[in-house]
């Protein structure tokens, strides 16, 4: 069975990239046409709470189609909301339109697996915008019979999966969705563990699941990141030769791994071993390919002296890739310098607001506390974001052309309030830890 349902799925995709030739169009509301109109030209019209699936390839995903309303030319959000569409992978441009003719709309945006791309979009009622993002879809496929190893616990991850996947916070209001296949953009490709990759359920999060709200149009992110993730392990599950794969001449590959190189034992392992000579590699890999390698050092972990300064626990590893990066001359990010001075800034109390440190019961279906000095929350991910995208400007690299406008200058010295942090929160949870520390 799942072999036809395999065979099914394949054939509608390629149905429907032929059609995209022109885009795939969804128009919602009352009003929005006839339900069986299927013409590109006219668009899909969704006036009804259409539960996603494959034959049908669109349609509101994760028993969540019952938090739909409609007026006449809107969906609303009543609770999170998930629409999926069938996909094959590559990059795409997904054009929005917004807003609600009846009420005050405030809409957040994720994609596949929880990319944030837009958080909060407050309209008045009876006002509209038009909003442009670029998103990333994939699968592990590399080239004839290789692909990605995939981890079991990843089978399930909406990054993984054969659509993309848009997810709604409660309050957002969507009249129109255009996807159109694109090839000429940039691509910002990320190599890295559990603090870089997209954390698939709340209240876990990373910086590169997050920087995805500040860069414009002409740059996408493709995060192959994964927890547990050191550079051998992410060369072996053969991560880096997808990225090879799709690698285009300018685009950018950010390598950020220490966390788990630290654990490893051996002989020849080591900072100044096979850590520098996979960094080594790495670097020389992408540039083969006409790519932009940019290191960066690990983000600290939070771990505080009495004396109110914080322990590195990263031992040699980040001074072994910033020697990496001066021999070879490869951009550096000193995400390790920013994560101290933030962390500082903070200090002990205050610098638990962003990690994942919860009282028991904070959450539905979470008996124990969390006690995480590892792992980030949105708020926690989204000020290391801050600190990379300032990193970006401070390497001098072209990329920072396409960071939003006042985003930077960002100082970890003088970093944002919790108090002032808010992001609605997504609903799909997992009260254990990713795999690294």
């Amino acid at each position: 069975m799942s072999f036809i349902r395999n065979l099914v799925a394949v054939a509608i995709i390629s149905l429907i990239n032929h059609a995209q030739a022109s885009s795939l169009v969804f128009n919602f509301g009352h009003n929005s046409g006839s339900p069986t109109a299927r013409q590109i030209n006219t668009g899909i019209a969704i006036n009804s709470a259409i539960a996603y699936s494959e034959q049908l390839s669109y349609g509101f995903d994760f028993e969540t189609a019952n938090n739909v309303m409609f007026e006449d030319h809107a969906l609303l959000a009543t609770k999170p909301v998930y629409f999926s569409v069938l996909l094959s992978a590559g990059n795409y441009k997904v054009e929005l339109v917004l807003g609600s003719e009846q009420l005050t709309s405030s809409t957040t945006l994720k994609a596949e697996s929880r990319r944030v791309l837009l958080n909060q979009l407050v309209l008045e009622k009876g006002k509209t915008t038009n909003q442009r993002f670029l998103i990333n879809v994939r699968s592990p496929h590399i080239v004839e019979q290789q692909t990605i190893a995939i981890k079991p616990r990843e089978q399930d991850y909406l990054n993984w999966d054969n659509k993309l996947t848009l997810e709604f916070a409660a309050h957002s209001a969507v009249q129109q969705i255009t996807i159109t296949k694109v090839t000429d953009v940039t691509t910002l490709f990320l190599a890295g563990d559990s603090t870089v990759t997209d954390q698939e359920q709340a209240p876990w999060a990373s910086w590169g699941q997050m920087i995805t709200q500040y860069l414009d149009n002409t740059v996408v992110v493709a995060n192959y990141a994964e927890s547990g993730e050191s550079l051998s392990s992410f060369k072996q599950s053969k991560r880096l030769a997808k990225i090879l794969s799709l690698l285009q001449n300018g685009d950018y590959v950010f390598i950020q791994f220490a966390h788990n190189d630290e654990k490893l034992r051996g002989e020849g392992i080591g900072p100044w071993l096979s850590y520098t000579d996979l960094l080594t590699e790495f670097v020389q890999a992408t540039r083969a390919k006409g790519g932009i390698p940019v290191l960066v050092t690990p983000a600290q972990r939070r771990f505080f002296n009495s004396d109110g300064s914080l322990q590195p626990t990263h031992g040699d590893f980040p001074d072994a890739m910033r020697a990496v990066a001066s021999k070879l001359y490869v951009p550096l990010i000193d995400l390790t310098k920013m994560s101290t001075v933030l962390y500082e800034a903070w200090g002990d109390e205050l610098s638990r607001k962003a990690f994942v440190q919860y009282p028991a019961n904070t959450f539905a279906n979470q008996p124990k506390k969390l006690a995480d000095n590892t792992h980030f929350n949105t708020f926690g991910a989204n000020e290391i974001a801050l600190c990379v995208l300032q990193g970006i400007s401070d390497a001098g690299l072209a990329l920072q052309q396409a960071i939003t406008p006042l985003v930077v200058p960002y100082h970890p010295a003088k970093p944002n309030s919790y108090q002032n942090w808010t992001m609605p929160m997504s609903e799909r949870f997992a009260e254990v830890k990713p795999d690294g520390s």
